[in-house]
């Protein structure tokens, strides 16, 4: 899922491609879109873009052809629109002629360019939206990286609210207080301080105040040697952290801006080395992890914590390959998981030449029950069919 970074690196990504392209025509939106249609025309505008945690706001400005110069004007009478995007688990935007417009562009605003090019925002499975004349949502706090000072108020006098009974690694994913951060950041910013991820948020948050005096400190970045062919990546050892909690919440995902490349997001870049080898928790090799209590993996070193889910208190580290099911737990990955468990079991299932010991005990029970393989069986069988050739006589 695209986090606080991702969406930044989208309203970048789309005033560098959209400055000076004039854009023309209706707004259109795929069929099976269940979104809003976009209810703007206009012969001419322009779009930029700008983004508060994990929302993204396009403006569409509509635009004046002056009849002496035919060159474009802003207009003094038609009225500006705004769109607010929220990507779901796989939204992002992309620039294209009509010929690579991707498969999943579910909106597309199209330039007055012959070839034309396209601006969409695809989102692959659907979880995302776009809200036309839209504003930023009323119950997401401060965006962490670009409203600090209004964010870290935001929580530190806040923090009497039930929200903050629950562990600390479940309220950074609360938008109403940490509107940006997701399941990697989280991870990164809890390991950074040794803070086990499943203490009370309130006990981890004791002792910070409204104003940060650590302010003026530059953030403690860490140092990546060269990746090499294996893609296997040496981190050198990371120094202390400067900072407490909610500074952190600040910092890093300024690191992951800073790389120029989040989580999959660039639809330019293929190459995502520089921020896999940034990562030193989140899907790292010899890292703990586990479900939180709302199906959320959580990547930790160390002990989990005193409000760790029961039938997880003691997790050990585990090298294992990525799932699409790790980022997000939403009843579609449910769904698949429980699908892929029962094709498992019927592909691990002994065949008859297989079959040993209880195995094979288990399976003639089975038989006599169904009435197969049995003398008793054979005959029923044996009665049913003289009965219905007596009745054909």
């Amino acid at each position: 899922m695209p986090e606080g970074p991702e969406l930044h690196l989208a309203s970048v990504y789309v005033n560098k491609m959209c400055k000076g392209v004039v854009f023309s025509g209706p707004v259109t939106k795929s069929e099976v879109s269940k979104s809003p249609d976009v209810p703007f025309t206009c012969e001419a505008y322009l779009i930029t873009a700008v983004s508060r945690g994990k929302e993204v706001k396009l403006t569409l400005t509509p635009l004046k052809s002056d009849g002496s110069n035919q060159r474009a004007k802003r207009a003094q009478t038609d009225q500006p629109m705004d769109i607010v995007f929220r990507f779901g688990m796989s939204g992002y935007f992309t620039f294209t002629t009509e010929d690579e417009l991707p498969k999943h562009a579910h909106l597309r605003f199209h330039s007055k360019e012959n070839p034309s090019r396209v601006l969409s925002f695809v989102d692959t499975r659907r979880f995302g939206s776009w809200e036309p004349n839209g504003t930023w949502h009323s119950d997401r706090g401060p965006c962490i990286m670009f409203e600090y000072e209004k964010f870290r108020d935001n929580v530190v006098t806040r923090l009497s609210d039930r929200a903050f009974d629950r562990p600390i690694c479940e309220v950074l994913l609360n938008q109403k207080y940490f509107n940006g951060i997701g399941n990697y950041l989280r991870a990164e910013i809890l390991f950074r301080l040794k803070i086990p991820p499943f203490v009370s948020a309130r006990t981890a948050l004791e002792g910070h105040e409204s104003e940060d005096l650590n302010e003026n400190e530059k953030p403690v970045k860490t140092e990546i040697t060269a990746r090499k062919a294996s893609h296997t990546v040496k981190k050198k050892a990371m120094k202390e952290e400067t900072g407490d909690l909610l500074r952190l919440c600040h910092t890093v995902p300024l690191e992951v801006v800073n790389l120029g490349s989040g989580k999959g997001y660039d639809p330019t870049k293929q190459d995502y080395s520089d921020f896999e080898a940034w990562l030193q928790c989140y899907y790292v090799d010899g890292m703990n992890s586990i479900r939180d209590h709302n199906g959320r993996t959580m990547w930790f070193t160390g002990e989990p914590g005193p409000m760790a889910p029961k039938e997880s208190k003691s997790p050990k580290a585990k090298k294992r390959a990525k799932t699409a099911s790790d980022n997000d737990y939403t009843d579609d990955n449910k769904k698949m998981a429980k699908g892929n468990t029962k094709k498992t079991l019927s592909e691990t299932k002994p065949s008859h030449h297989q079959v040993t010991g209880s195995n094979r005990k288990q399976l003639e029970k089975d038989k006599v029950k169904s009435g197969n393989g049995s003398p008793a069986g054979s005959q029923r069988r044996s009665q049913r069919l003289t009965r219905q050739r007596n009745l054909t006589k």
